[in-house]
């Protein structure tokens, strides 16, 4: 998508949700993924983004979501530019929407990494390119794009598996929900009290189990979620700028840590999956991350895959 197609009235294609998939849509980037790994891994000059300009907009620090969008763009023949928050004239109080035509006038793809899941609603509206959600507090689909190819990867299938997040109900779990039912993956997240999921994202997961023949549960008791699940996923109970009400997320998850004994609950076979930073001894324990049972480095390096594919969808 050029930004030239744009201004002659074609919407660019952005990718903010994972609502914004189809089943149609996702399963072939799966498909893609399978392809496109192995020649990143061969170093094969790639070409799905020659001469094009990934512009990576980050309000949060990154090591992981960063790194991968920059190498992904390498690889597929673009360059990418990287645009701290804090050097943007937004930051002293440029709209948002000023801001976003003027990098749509330069760039050929937005990736943003955000606060506020509105800021990427306006980049997309008024920049004119596509825009990719790197991260808002809504939301994670990249990441959840390429943790769904790490279980397929691991278990030779996703449809008629059972995910099991325990944890915040926070914008990776909103989009683990989206997905794993819109592939038809039994998903049940076990929550604390006032830490649920987004009651809209939850809606929408249940709309696709009903036409993907799944399930989807939130519930209280991380034991009850953890019983003969396949995939045991968490994240950390304190994200970036919650750092104020560490005390009181500390309390509220006790309990909800995934560690040998939560290990026991789940399918013999079970995976184990963080998609990191993880704070070893409170969200998960050191042997269960490091044990026989974790794919978490590999779900690490499928960030870069997945960066990649998601790349290619806005773009082709």
């Amino acid at each position: 998508m050029s930004r030239s197609s744009a201004k002659a009235g074609t919407k660019p294609r952005s990718l903010l949700s994972v609502s914004d998939l189809s089943a149609v849509d996702l399963a072939g980037m799966l498909e893609r993924m399978k392809s496109l790994k192995p020649a990143i891994e061969r170093r094969e000059a790639l070409s799905d983004l020659r001469g094009r300009v990934v512009g990576l907009l980050f309000e949060k620090p990154s090591t992981r979501t960063r790194t991968s969008f920059e190498v992904a763009t390498v690889r597929l023949g673009g360059f990418p530019v990287y645009l701290a928050a804090d050097e943007l004239q937004a930051s002293r109080g440029e709209p948002i929407k000023d801001t976003a035509r003027v990098l749509g006038s330069y760039l050929d793809v937005i990736v943003g990494r955000v606060f506020s899941h509105e800021t990427l609603t306006a980049m997309a509206t008024f920049s004119g390119v596509p825009v990719l959600n790197g991260l808002s507090d809504l939301e994670h689909p990249t990441q959840v794009i390429s943790d769904l190819f790490t279980i397929s990867e691991t278990k030779g299938k996703l449809r008629g598996l059972t995910l099991a997040f325990i944890g915040d109900g926070d914008n990776v779990c909103n989009s683990l929900l989206l997905g794993a039912s819109l592939m038809g993956m039994n998903a049940v997240a076990a929550c604390p009290l006032g830490y649920a999921p987004d009651p809209d994202v939850l809606r929408r997961a249940e709309d696709n189990a009903k036409r993907s023949g799944s399930t989807v549960r939130v519930v209280e008791d991380p034991k009850e979620a953890a019983v003969d699940s396949d995939v045991l996923y968490t994240d950390v109970w304190v994200s970036m700028g919650e750092e104020k009400e560490r005390s009181k997320r500390l309390r509220a998850f006790r309990g909800f840590q995934i560690n040998s004994e939560m290990l026991k609950l789940a399918s013999k076979d079970a995976i184990v999956m963080h998609c990191l930073p993880a704070h070893r001894g409170l969200e998960i324990t050191d042997d269960v991350i490091e044990g026989k049972h974790s794919v978490v480095w590999r779900q690490a390096e499928n960030k870069l895959y997945g960066a990649a594919v998601a790349l290619d969808f806005v773009t082709g």
